[in-house]
């Protein structure tokens, strides 16, 4: 097992042999964790917020297409429009 030696301005060195197996490069963002009086690094990678919005809704079924031609594209989106409006119209018909 590698030892490590926390340096002066409390940097360490990850080992050769455990970036390796962990494919590790410059620039990777690792998180940091104190469990149980040791300290973990896992390796991370951002998503922007949007892309995360978008993958989920992906997963959870909410998403339109694929499309094999512009008409359906455009026909999926008028339907969706019409639904809208639907939704609209009974919104203001229940406060008046």
């Amino acid at each position: 097992m590698p030892l490590v030696t926390v340096k002066n301005k409390y940097q360490v060195v990850i080992p050769q042999s455990l970036r390796n197996q962990l494919h590790l490069s410059v620039g990777d963002l690792l998180e940091a964790k104190v469990e149980r009086g040791k300290i973990t690094f896992t390796p991370k990678s951002l998503v922007d917020r949007q892309i995360a919005e978008s993958l989920a809704d992906f997963k959870s079924g909410r998403s339109f297409g694929p499309f094999s031609s512009h008409q359906e594209l455009v026909s999926s989106l008028h339907q969706e429009s019409a639904k809208l409006r639907a939704r609209k119209v009974v919104r203001r018909s229940k406060s008046v």
